[in-house]
């Protein structure tokens, strides 16, 4: 009898399941999808950290490779080796002219956000990374 019951109430219970994955799978796909943007902003933020202070690093010194237009071409070198395009980035180099001052690099680069529809609360398809660094200079 007590089977029969058991029975009967799992037939009223014919898919439960489905229904039950259809609410939760769009948050599952949020929070995947989101996941992997925050992983792949996080290591374009930190390609352009590198690239600054490679960037501050050669202005700082006193060498023949030291200068603006060196400082500014290493740090492009950087982001053209991890494929960050050319037109929605930015490098300047703050160079002052006394010595043992402070140099200061900026890059800056527009990041595209390949879900950014999907993901709530985003402005707009691409957000602004920047990363600053200031040395001393040598000389």
């Amino acid at each position: 009898m007590r089977e029969k019951r058991m029975l009967k109430t799992l037939e009223n219970e014919k898919g439960q399941n489905l229904v039950e994955f259809a609410l939760v799978i769009p948050l599952l796909l949020l929070l995947v999808i989101g996941i992997a943007e925050f992983g792949r902003a996080w290591m374009t933020k930190n390609i352009l950290t590198g690239a600054a202070r490679e960037a501050v690093r050669i202005a700082a010194v006193n060498t023949p490779y030291g200068g603006y237009d060196n400082a500014i071409s290493r740090a492009n070198v950087i982001l053209d080796s991890a494929s960050i395009p050319e037109g929605s980035r930015s490098v300047y180099v703050n160079i002052p002219g006394a010595s043992y001052s402070d140099v200061t690099a900026t890059v800056s680069y527009y990041f595209p956000v390949l879900f950014a529809g999907f993901i709530p609360g985003l402005p707009n398809d691409n957000i602004l990374l920047s990363s600053t660094t200031t040395m001393r200079k040598e000389y």
